[in-house]
């Protein structure tokens, strides 16, 4: 990036940030501009700030409206989840009773302990968000990916071919039903094909889960 892009883009930033700042001094009463300042110092990797943004607002929220106070507590969670502090986050996501909210609260919840490598619970949240966007592309890409973990792959397959059938390049889904068709003597190559045609930097990044199922087979085949 050259001199004038970087400093033109400080300057978006700078007037961006003025913009929200401004925004909640001349609109006190309304919680949603703390929020979005929020968001946007999550931009910014500002963790701190948003976070004593977010606890302030609650501060001056929380008892006045149902509503304020999920969405601060929602915008809380994110904070926590941005940072990498998923035990912080998942306390925040529990705390989210209001149903607007609910979906993407069960969602960030699963991704919560996806972090933590805990599949099992993250599939429990996923599956309860599900009902709601059967066909969401995004929801449909993380329960193929904890069915993967959990070594269901028939199960997980099925996720990720919903994901294929509405976006046949969808590099995500047609990498890890490559990598089930390994486990099956499928046709794993034409997805590794594709993948690699699409994005052949994501697919060289992936070349450890190869190997990992390679690993995984042999091991298989051995108890056989």
């Amino acid at each position: 990036m050259t001199f004038k892009k970087e400093a033109d883009k400080q300057k978006q930033t700078e007037e961006t940030l003025h913009k929200l700042v401004k925004d909640i001094d001349d609109n006190p009463h309304d919680y949603h501009t703390y929020y979005d300042l929020s968001v946007f110092l999550i931009q910014l990797q500002s963790y701190t700030q948003a976070e004593e943004l977010l606890m302030k607002a609650l501060g001056l929220f929380a008892d006045r409206s149902k509503k304020a106070k999920n969405t601060l507590t929602y915008g809380l969670g994110n904070v926590y989840y941005s940072a990498g502090e998923t035990n912080k986050a998942i306390q925040q996501f529990q705390q989210v009773t209001d149903k607007s909210l609910q979906f993407d609260a069960y969602v960030m919840l699963a991704q919560s302990y996806m972090a933590q490598n805990d599949y099992k619970r993250a599939l429990i949240f996923l599956l309860t968000a599900q009902p709601q966007a059967k066909q969401d592309e995004s929801l449909n890409l993380l329960i193929g990916q904890c069915l993967l973990a959990e070594g269901d792959f028939a199960q997980a397959a099925n996720y990720y071919e919903k994901v294929l059938k509405s976006n046949p390049d969808q590099k995500e889904a047609n990498f890890s039903c490559g990598l089930i068709a390994m486990t099956t003597d499928g046709d794993y190559k034409t997805y590794f094909n594709k993948v690699e045609q699409l994005d052949p930097v994501y697919f060289k990044e992936q070349q450890s889960k190869i190997a990992d199922i390679e690993k995984f087979i042999q091991i298989r085949d051995k108890k056989k």
